[in-house]
């Protein structure tokens, strides 16, 4: 009796694996069991094998033509899809509202794409909902934090290259009055906007000015109007001569440049996709974003059934400078080289010297710049870490003690902007905090030496205090 009630598991087991197979493009075998004896239950765990094809689809919040976020991922895409055309296929839908998007999930994964890459944070719980309503789909969620066995999350993050921008627009400024137009004051905006003012302060004070960062949050992530009518306010009204900006839009740099041919100075960076060409005169740097270098790592790793829909809960990649998924520029060359910083504004950033805090030397600004991008960039163990959500934790070792003659071996980067001291508010506190620093007080004090990991950075809900936040526009 017992061999029969083997067999019959067995058979249910195989058809269930080829059945997975014809459907989804992984060859999935739900847990099931043998029954022995009256007392021994033996259990066959699931397993999954890598797919010889990959249908995979991208969801995007903006139109491609934005030329910031949505470009940039669908880029990424283009890369892909080129690079691994003998086994790849791949779609998207562009201009996606949240309301939209199970819809459209719905309607990918009846046409057979088994991978899905949902490109914006409004996008997270839908797609966790998503993902327990079709266990044999992959989903992949950009800038979130829910996962699920078969629902990943990814990130490249651009604080460190604000910081860069800061430098320089902390030489840069006259007034010592710097603007930044927010999509919206989520972590991961605040994190960008502290890092720039970090570096603008870095400079600016040595040089005698005392900066301020002003802050107009517009609510929506493409909307050139209102980005727009916010720069024209920071200039117009608070008297700003530098601007950075989250708006997934060009608008921004071409009213400078409008204002440049008018006689007035007001410099900008170029956020997410190059944007040089829209204000040649105006954009000193800007920060460019490698959506390919995730999307490969991703793809080779399902098709090489590392990665696969009963294994992503802890998927969590978090790439930085040294990984090469984040880039210093504003323009990409026809051969792919990167325009680092404007050559109009080399000349400039030479001139201005500062010393740097670190080394203690006499250092010109562009040549800081340079050092510190360098500083952000040599990491080799680091990119290990920042695949999982298990070991995000040893991000922010700078060494490990391993003994010997060599004892003090580099983990993560040898400098970081968010290392203290550094003193801020809170904007978000009580029951809407994220951090415990918020939760417990509205103040925020990070003692000399004290690195901040990837939690702080991750759910960072304040700002250093030479931000001035102006609210809505």
């Amino acid at each position: 009796m017992y061999v029969l009630v083997i067999i019959a598991v067995l058979i249910a087991g195989f058809v269930g694996y080829f059945a997975g197979s014809a459907t989804t493009g992984y060859a999935t075998v739900t847990e099931f069991k043998t029954v022995v004896s009256p007392t021994t239950i033996t259990y066959y765990p699931a397993v999954a094998v890598s797919p010889e094809k990959i249908r995979a689809a991208w969801i995007y919040v903006g139109p491609i033509g934005d030329l910031g976020w949505s470009y940039m991922h669908d880029l990424g895409r283009r890369v892909v899809e080129s690079l691994f055309k003998q086994w790849l296929e791949t779609t998207y839908y562009e201009a996606v509202s949240e309301a939209e998007l199970l819809s459209r999930i719905d309607e990918l994964v009846r046409a057979g794409y088994t991978v899905i890459f949902t490109t914006s944070f409004e996008f997270m719980e839908k797609t966790y909902e998503a993902a327990k309503k079709y266990p044999n789909v992959m989903f992949f969620h950009c800038s979130g934090y829910m996962r699920w066995d078969n629902m990943g999350t990814y990130f490249a993050d651009l604080y460190q290259v604000y910081y860069l921008n800061g430098l320089m627009a902390g030489a840069l400024t006259k007034t010592g009055k710097i603007g930044y137009v927010a999509a919206f004051t989520i972590p991961e905006v605040i994190r960008h906007i502290n890092a720039f003012a970090i570096g603008a302060k870095e400079v600016g004070e040595q040089l005698g000015k005392n900066i301020e960062v002003y802050v107009v949050e517009i609510g929506a992530w493409f909307a050139p109007d209102k980005a727009v009518d916010a720069a024209r306010y920071l200039v117009d009204v608070v008297g700003v001569d530098v601007i950075a900006f989250t708006e997934d839009s060009s608008a921004i740099v071409e009213y400078a440049q409008e204002q440049y041919k008018r006689g007035k100075e007001v410099y900008v960076f170029s956020h997410y996709g190059p944007m040089y060409e829209f204000g040649p005169d105006v954009v000193v740097s800007g920060q460019l974003v490698r959506w390919e270098v995730i999307y490969a790592d991703i793809l080779t790793k399902i098709r090489s059934g590392v990665l696969n829909p009963l294994n992503l809960r802890n998927v969590d990649y978090w790439y930085l400078l040294n990984t090469g998924a984040v880039e210093l520029g504003a323009h990409v060359f026809e051969n792919g080289t990167v325009m680092m910083v404007n050559p109009k504004f080399v000349p400039k950033l030479r001139e201005v010297v500062v010393k740097d805090r670190l080394a203690g030397d006499k250092i010109s600004v562009f040549d800081l710049v340079m050092r510190r991008y360098e500083q952000m960039r040599r990491a080799p163990i680091l990119q290990a870490l920042q695949f999982s959500a298990l070991t995000h934790e040893l991000e922010n070792l700078t060494y490990v003690d391993i003994g010997g003659k060599e004892r003090l071996y580099l983990v993560s980067t040898e400098f970081d902007p968010f290392i203290g001291p550094l003193d801020g508010w809170c904007k978000y506190t009580g029951t809407y905090a994220f951090t415990e620093y918020c939760k417990k007080s509205d103040k925020v004090s990070i003692p000399a030496g004290v690195r901040l990991g990837h939690a702080d950075l991750w759910n960072m809900d304040w700002f250093v205090s030479w931000v001035k936040y102006l609210g809505g526009r």
